[in-house]
């Protein structure tokens, strides 16, 4: 078998020379960020309607698997990125807008930041 590289993807609109002007000028001035010093924020979910609904089993059997019925519910884990792990995590009992999210970030990163 031959080698295969790995397929990478980016959007069309970075091909631009305007963008491409703009991406560079960025990338010119992350040199003096201390990588260290960075925290990224993200946020993932799951939701019970995300059980699964098609299965596979021996042919001739009938699949049985319970899941949620009725009710929906999400759960939202937003959480701050750094080298070191992760930090300041914060658990919803519901989907995230940009209230929770502000209030998030004010309360619960910010104390944990050192000035500069």
């Amino acid at each position: 078998m031959g080698s295969r590289a790995k397929k990478t993807r980016h959007a069309i609109e970075q091909d631009r020379p305007d963008v491409l002007r703009q991406r560079q000028h960025w990338f010119d001035n992350q040199i003096d960020l201390e990588r260290e010093r960075l925290a990224f924020i993200d946020e993932t979910w799951t939701a019970t309607n995300m059980t699964r609904s098609h299965g596979r089993c021996r042919n001739g059997e009938r699949l049985r698997m319970g899941f949620p019925h009725g009710h929906r519910k999400t759960t939202t884990l937003v959480a701050g990125l750094r080298m070191t792990g992760m930090v300041a995590p914060m658990v919803l009992d519901g989907p995230i807008n940009g209230d929770w999210f502000e209030a998030y970030e004010v309360q619960v990163p910010v104390p944990e930041l050192r000035p500069r």
